[in-house]
């Protein structure tokens, strides 16, 4: 409900860094609230897609390049023109798994340690955009390594079914 509040402006609207409106191809940019918006050095902000039918990477098909690329570039530009960060200091991934599914798309500065961005769970933007030119399906096909905390349910899950 939090980012469908963000998206209908009910919820965090003085907080909106950058907004395209369109509903098929638009997002909005919002710092995450990990961040204090104090310094730079740990710059971290969130791209929420308007689209509701996108939950996670494994959705995305080349269909959704206009978007992917949309944010990947209005969102480079949205953060040098607010914060005068340069795009070659941000590292853009999206999560899989993601803590909460709809798809959104993370900003931070490159030298930010920011949780979740290590490789076994931060998958470029960039990447994910090339890899889909490349083969449509390819998030459908794909073996998706990830790791996952003890005391986290999908573990349960996991232990449950026998496969840890």
């Amino acid at each position: 409900q939090w980012v469908y509040n963000i998206l209908e402006k009910k919820a965090e609207a003085d907080r909106i860094v950058h907004e395209n409106p369109d509903p098929s191809n638009g997002f909005v940019l919002v710092p995450d609230l990990k961040w204090n918006q104090n310094q730079l050095e740990d710059l971290y902000l969130i791209a929420l897609v308007h689209r509701r039918d996108i939950k996670s990477l494994r959705d995305l098909t080349a269909e959704h390049l206009p978007l992917l690329r949309n944010v990947l570039q209005e969102g480079k530009e949205a953060v040098v023109k607010r914060f005068g960060v340069p795009s070659s200091q941000l590292r853009i991934y999206l999560h899989y798994q993601p803590s909460y599914y709809h798809l959104h798309v993370h900003f931070t500065a490159l030298g930010y340690d920011a949780p979740g961005s290590s490789v076994e769970r931060a998958h470029l933007l960039a990447d994910v955009i090339d890899n889909l030119a490349m083969d449509s399906m390819y998030y459908q096909k794909r073996a998706l390594t990830f790791p996952v905390r003890a005391d986290e349910p999908l573990f349960k899950k996991f232990q449950e079914a026998g496969k840890v």
